[in-house]
């Protein structure tokens, strides 16, 4: 007596469900000739995110540890001072969507709020992430382009994304550190662009006027009053310092839960 089958138990691609994996593109840039010679050329400032089904999943920036940047909207809901440009089907997965929510918030407690950075962690490098995650390959290298040319050559990007605040802390001397010391007498000397010296001096050099210093004083006055400023407007910042956009705030109202 023969066995029976069992190939009609076996799971086959044609009785699987597959979901399309689909990354939407947002230009950051004002439309324009600028905006449009940037796209052209592959070099425009992107924001994405990846839509599964009927959520569409990003990463953004926020100042509130231990809370995942993570978030979802609506497919194609651009974000602030954002234009959609495009999508792209970056394929399928299989994965069932108990086992596709299990990816993403796998993905959501490593892109946490605080950790977000402008040129080496932001929404691009989560979209290729989290794509990986599904598909088994990496977003297009073109979308964070301008990003990894940030990185290479500092100079091509607005200077707030390159340039961390300026601190307006004195550092502990390395011998403080090593030994404990509250540094308070060994503190290092840092030489300050503003002061100035000149040879009027009896034994060759002056400190700066006091025109001079008043003005410098002034300077650091209004640099401090513009970060307050700044921090009642709710300004966000990456984890160096950088002023976000408001297109790479993370929505917490619609973070993931990790």
């Amino acid at each position: 007596m023969s066995r029976p089958s069992r190939s009609s138990h076996r799971p086959t691609l044609s009785n699987i469900k597959k979901t399309e994996v689909v990354i939407n593109v947002y230009d950051l840039l004002p439309p324009g000739r600028l905006a449009s010679t940037l796209w052209a050329l592959g070099t425009s400032l992107l924001h994405t995110g990846v839509a599964i089904e009927e959520k569409e999943f990003a990463f953004g920036g926020h100042d509130r540890p231990g809370v995942t940047g993570v978030y979802w909207t609506k497919p194609k809901t651009e974000p602030p001072g954002g234009t959609w440009r495009c999508e792209i089907l970056h394929g399928f997965t299989y994965k069932t969507p108990e086992e596709i929510d299990t990816t993403v918030r796998k993905a959501s407690l490593e892109f946490m709020g605080p950790s977000y950075n402008l040129l080496k962690r932001n929404c691009n490098h989560f979209t290729s992430h989290l794509c990986q995650a599904l598909t088994g390959q990496p977003a297009p290298a073109y979308i964070n382009r301008a990003a990894s040319i940030g990185v290479a050559l500092p100079c091509v990007v607005p200077a707030g994304w390159v340039d961390p605040p300026e601190c307006e802390v004195e550092e502990q001397s390395e011998e403080a550190h090593l030994t404990g010391g509250n540094g308070e007498n060994d503190r290092r000397h840092t030489v300050n662009r503003d002061e100035v010296w000149d040879e009027s001096s009896e034994s060759g050099y002056t400190s700066e006027s006091e025109t001079e210093r008043r003005q410098r004083e002034k300077r650091k006055a209004d640099k401090r009053k513009q970060k307050s400023k700044g921090r009642e407007g709710g300004d966000v910042r990456d984890e160096q310092g950088r002023e976000l956009p408001a297109a790479e705030r993370a929505k917490l109202d619609t973070a993931m839960v990790t």
